[in-house]
């Protein structure tokens, strides 16, 4: 490595003891050094169980403990009572009867063949119970006007306590003024009036942490009545004083530590009763000060040398004042100005000092002591003490030790343990060999090099691999050793090594650096919005150096707090996403995603709004109330980030309808007040909802109750209704006033009813119900009727009138002039007159139309009536009617009917439909298709609605385009079937029939059909073997999806079964040329037009194997029972049925079929096939 430029620093054990902290490796040897200690006092309490008193060191060896009591030696182990620990010098005093024997000062020495360490002083205290002295105290006996003071002597005991008077009964002695306690527990009167005499003042101290209470022996005080003067007035009266202080006594000064309390306190005596004044001497009072105790007594608390100064109290009354004045001086317990070092490291021959620098008022005093012995026990010719630090010059291994330095003032003592340890030691580093630093480009880095040594060792650092230098601005050396590397580069990557020797000797460590990708969030959670109940969820996706993935944590941070360690179970993380179940309004806030490893870190945040209903409205109050209103005002509470769109007053009565709210008024969220119109005689109380985006609020507070006075109705029943349900009465009813709307006790209704245009005079009736009934009242008149509401304060407003009508009965007379105007076979046109309103005794409900069919013209059967009726409301006089039966003789009637029901019918009129045009054929079918001809059959129409006259078909080519509409007029009725010739071979065809009257022709129904070209099977070949007969032939023509059948004859019977295997062969041979024959004639009749399928395309698919075949098709049969043939599976299936020698067409309904020649038979509808050939019994196979 000759040549590398490399970075060193000398070592200075002083800095790092002083910095730092001087830090021995294990088998160094150490000096003991106090690491746990019991300090200040140690209370006695009754109700501790032990008290305990802590010595713990460390030091190498291992220290040892003896402790002090008052400044001579204790032994804890030579005391059975006391439990000690073996391990340290800690031991327990039990709180038992014998425990005021250990009260007193004590101190632990930890040592070892170095040195030895102190601990500071800790006092155990054993209060005793406080107790007054029994003593009789004679009456105290003054005149009325005079001072006096009853003392307390309180005894001592543990702070803090509180003293205060009262009487044997327990009753407090009232202060005053006149009458005050001062801080020494006394009662100052100031001067006293005859009520003041009583027999049991008693003065109570109350002691907190030994929860004990003391009461001194009960006081008499005697005030005799003054043997008064008398004035200008010729009244007898006291005599007057000025002021007098009763403390304190004289001039003072008042020393208190800093942080106390300041109290000062002036009571005076005089007539009339003084009044203090407090004043700082040039200065004003701090602000934090306070008057008490009716101005005696001033306080400031955690005083400050700015507190210092001279304070005066003046007491003062209309005869003169007397002052007194307060020197205060403000202390500090002791402090350091520079905290001593606890440990030093020195070579040998070099010089040592330890500066022990205090502060405090009074200044503190410096003692010095070496191992727990004053300093003078230790003659030494080469240290020096000054006043606050010590000197040792060329030091020497028995320099090593601990020094004490104690600073004390009255207030208080300091003590600080410095080691000084002398010795030599070649560098020993104390950062681990071969290190791992690992940072990421452009961020700072420090690799370590702690060495101890002494002298102080010299650091070198350089690079190894590669090699480089580690000079430059980016690398630091610190005095701690460490190399500092300033935003990292990649070069920077590689081995270095660190280098310490001293005059004792050398050492080194090999340390690599590894340059990292960061650490970044590359999908960053979002700001949202989200209701309360809902849930919600943010995502923090993160991409890391691979190295660094196992390490990854991701953490999320709500408002700065750990969430998963300080929230409820409702958040949820896996894998970057935090997922926070039914949102609550706490939910708001910061939400911040922290992804960290090792080595770097990124961050994130989003703001999770949480939208919710409003607060309820608060500071519910009323103003303006007055006798029939009031205005009610609240406060908006928070809209929780929805503003809020409006307020709904509710109301609530507890009269009526209590504890049941109801809506008043809505008004706009800008207002925050509303007047309110109020019923008479309510107590109401109003409750206000806010309304937001999200919902209503949570009602508010319910107002203080407001009960209005009673008064008149306001209003009087509304929706009347005048009704007979009867001919000879009259029912009226009307919506009654609510509740709340009675404004008063005792609600009434006046009804008021005459004959309307008859009589001039009101008929009138006082009612409670909403309900009456008039009787013995004339058939459906007009009535004039008004309600007025009544309550025990008055009459609602005038009512208005209204006209209504009596009961109605049915009416008299049918509707006239009927007549009929047929307009075409199924439409009718019915006219009448109006029944006169005489006759129809009531509210006209309008006409009923009724019409029967009495005979078909067609058949000239009479038809059971089956009346149908319509009815028209209102007073119309026409109507049409619909639905008629075209060829028909009909009835029909007209009647009026009212609310109460139907009047007569009128006479029957007889009116006939004319022909119409057919229903359409219920089904065509194509059949029988030939090269150049299709066979159709169709059947009738259910109802030709006429005298059927004939057919119109009609045909057109259907292939890519339409072709030519062609017809053929049928005029014979009767005909069911036709045969179309001339057809184009091998086109699809599209056949409409419709049939007709001599009105027209009715609807069409279609259907297609498919001309067929010639074909022909040849080169027919069996092949029988023992058990199975194979037939193969081939087919030539333009036809693909030809049916070929197969019938098979089985002539072995069970006897014949064990025959000879030849008699079998000719038998299947037999059978074969029987098969090939029937082929033959079937063949030859399907095209003749015999044995055929209706449309066998719809009904069975084609064989998929039969697609693409030119001119020569082979074919195939076997009669293995493994293998049939495609389409004989539903042949097999359904054998067992079939029971013709002839191929037939069988319906659903099992009540139609074709003839072989394709003549229909019967009526026809929806109908399937079945194919079926049978030899002796056999079922025939198809192909």
């Amino acid at each position: 490595m000759r040549g590398l430029r490399s970075l060193s620093v000398g070592l200075l054990s002083a800095f790092f003891s002083t910095t730092f902290g001087l830090f021995f490796p294990p088998h160094v040897e150490q000096l003991p050094t106090i690491t746990v200690q019991t300090s200040g006092s140690l209370i006695a309490l009754p109700y501790d169980e032990n008290f305990l008193f802590k010595c713990e060191a460390k030091g190498n060896p291992r220290p040892t403990y003896r402790w002090t009591k008052n400044g001579m030696d204790f032994d804890p182990h030579k005391d059975p009572r006391l439990i000690k620990e073996e391990s340290s010098g800690t031991f327990v005093i039990p709180n038992n009867k014998d425990k005021a024997k250990y009260q007193g000062k004590y101190r632990c020495y930890a040592s070892n063949k170095l040195g030895t360490a102190i601990s500071e002083e800790a006092e155990f205290i054993v209060p005793m119970v406080p107790k007054f002295p029994k003593e009789k105290a004679e009456p105290v006996v003054v005149t009325e006007g005079d001072s006096v003071v009853l003392e307390c002597n309180p005894p001592q005991g543990i702070p803090p306590w509180q003293l205060y008077w009262m009487t044997n009964d327990l009753r407090h002695i009232e202060q005053n003024e006149r009458v005050s306690m001062g801080l020494n527990g006394n009662l100052y009167f100031s001067n006293t009036v005859v009520s003041d005499s009583h027999d049991d003042y008693c003065c109570f101290a109350s002691f907190f942490k030994i929860r004990t209470i003391v009461q001194k022996p009960r006081m008499v005080l005697r005030v005799k009545p003054m043997n008064s003067t008398e004035g200008d007035d010729g009244i007898r009266s006291v005599q007057k004083r000025k002021p007098k202080m009763l403390v304190p006594y004289s001039h003072s000064t008042t020393h208190l530590k800093k942080g106390d309390e300041l109290e000062l306190e002036c009571i005076a005596e005089g007539l009339p009763t003084p009044e203090v004044e407090w004043i700082k001497m040039l200065d004003q009072l701090p602000k934090r000060s306070h008057i008490k105790n009716f101005g005696k007594l001033l306080t400031i608390p955690a005083v400050t040398e700015l507190d210092e100064g001279k304070y005066m109290c003046k007491a003062k009354n209309d005869l003169g004042e007397d002052v007194h004045h307060f020197n205060v001086v403000v202390e500090e317990p002791p402090s350091w100005q520079e905290e001593p070092v606890k440990s030093q490291l020195a070579e040998i021959g070099s010089d040592i000092h330890i500066k022990c620098s205090a502060t405090g008022k009074p200044q503190p005093t410096i003692t010095w002591k070496r191992n727990g012995q004053p300093l003078d026990d230790f003659p030494s010719t080469n240290r020096k003490v000054l006043d606050n630090r010590i000197i040792i010059l060329g030091a020497e291994q028995r320099d090593t030790a601990v020094y004490q330095c104690e600073a004390s003032n009255k207030h208080g003592t300091l003590l600080a343990n410095t080691n000084v340890l002398v010795m030599n030691h070649p560098p020993l580093i104390l950062t681990h060999n071969y290190l791992e630093y690992a940072t990421m480009l452009g961020k700072s880095l420090m690799m370590d090099c702690k060495v101890f040594s002494s002298p102080p060792a010299t650091l070198n650092w350089r690079r190894e691999d590669p090699e480089g230098s580690v000079d430059g601005e980016r690398y630091s050396l610190l005095k701690n050793g460490s190399l500092q590397i300033h935003k990292v580069e990649m070069e920077d990557m590689g081995q270095y090594k660190c280098l310490a020797s001293n005059s004792e000797g050398t050492a080194s460590i090999t340390t690599e650096l590894f340059i990292k990708d960061s650490t970044r969030i590359v999908e960053a959670p979002q700001d949202m919005k989200v209701k309360r109940g809902l849930n919600a969820e943010l995502e923090c996706q993160v991409e890391c150096d691979p190295t660094l993935r196992r390490e990854l944590e991701i953490l999320w941070l709500k408002d700065e707090i750990n969430i998963l360690s300080n929230f409820s179970e409702r958040y949820f993380t896996d894998d970057g996403i935090l997922q926070i179940v039914n949102v609550s309004n706490n939910d708001q806030g910061n939400y911040t995603c922290i992804v960290r490893t090792s080595l770097d870190q990124d961050t994130a945040s989003a703001y999770i709004t949480v939208l919710d209903v409003p607060d309820p409205p608060v500071q519910l109050t009323l103003t303006d109330l007055k006798d029939r209103s009031v205005r009610v005002n609240w406060a908006a509470a928070s809209d929780h980030n929805s503003p809020i769109t409006e307020f709904i007053i509710q109301y609530e009565e507890n009269h009526w309808e209590p504890e049941k709210w109801k809506e008043l008024l809505r008004v706009a969220s800008s207002q925050f007040s509303a007047p309110l119109t109020l019923y008479g005689h309510i107590n109401y109380q109003f409750r206000v909802i806010a309304v937001n985006a999200i919902g209503r609020s949570r009602p508010s507070m319910p107002s203080e109750r407001y009960k209005t006075p009673p008064c008149a109705p306001d209003r009087n029943p509304e929706n009347i209704k005048i009704e007979g349900h009867l001919p000879h009465q009259m029912d009226i009813s009307w919506e009654p006033l609510l509740p709340v709307e009675h404004n008063g006790p005792g609600l009434e209704y006046k009804l008021s009813y005459r004959l309307l245009g008859v009589e001039d005079s009101w008929k009138e009736q006082m009612v409670k119900r909403h309900l009456f009934v008039v009787r013995d009242t004339p058939t459906f008149v007009p009535y004039e009727v008004k309600i007025q509401a009544f309550n025990r304060h008055g009459w609602a407003p005038e009512p208005r009138v209204v006209t209504g009508y009596s009961g109605e009965d049915l009416p008299l007379a049918p509707p006239e002039d009927v007549s009929v105007e047929v307009l075409n076979s199924t439409l009718l046109r019915v006219s009448w007159s109006p029944v006169p309103q005489t006759t129809l005794r009531g509210h006209l409900g309008g006409y009923t139309v009724h019409w029967w069919q009495t005979q078909s013209l067609l058949t000239s059967k009479r038809i059971p009536s089956e009346r149908q009726s319509l009815t028209i409301p209102g007073n119309r006089s026409h109507t049409m009617v619909l639905g008629l039966k075209p060829f028909s003789e009909y009835s029909l009637t007209v009647n009026v009917f009212n609310r109460r029901g139907n009047g007569p019918s009128s006479s029957p009129i007889s009116f006939t439909t004319p022909q119409g045009v057919p229903e359409k054929p219920p089904i065509l079918r194509a059949t029988n298709f030939q090269k150049n001809s299709i066979t159709l059959v169709w059947a009738p129409p259910h109802e030709t609605n006429g005298f059927l006259t004939g057919y119109l078909l009609q045909y057109q080519i259907v292939n890519d385009t339409l072709g030519e509409l062609n017809s053929v007029n049928i005029t014979a009725p009767d005909t069911t079937q036709w045969v179309l010739h001339d057809l184009r071979e091998e086109n699809s065809y599209e056949f409409y029939l419709r049939a007709c009257t001599q009105v027209g022709c009715g609807s069409a129904i279609s259907e297609e059909g498919i001309t067929i070209p010639e074909a022909f099977v040849h080169n027919i070949s069996t092949f029988v073997s023992d058990t199975s007969a194979r037939i193969s032939w081939r087919t030539s023509g333009e036809r693909s999806d030809l049916q070929l059948y197969v019938t098979i004859m089985n002539h072995m019977s069970s006897k014949q079964a064990g025959g000879t295997q030849e008699w079998f062969v000719g038998m299947m041979c037999a059978v074969a040329l029987l098969t090939l024959l029937v082929l033959i004639g079937c063949f030859v009749m399907k095209n003749k037009g015999g044995k055929y399928a209706v449309k066998e395309k719809e009904d069975s698919p084609a064989d998929p194997e039969s697609h693409g075949m030119g001119e020569e098709t082979p074919g195939e049969y076997s009669d293995n029972d493994e293998k049939p043939l495609k389409s004989s599976q539903q042949l097999f299936r359904d054998k067992e049925d079939d029971s013709s020698e002839d191929f037939s067409m069988t319906s659903e309904d099992e009540d139609c079929e074709f003839n072989e020649d394709g003549s229909f038979i019967g009526e026809y509808s929806g109908y399937k096939r079945r194919e079926s050939t049978e030899v002796n019994g056999h079922a025939p196979v198809t192909s």
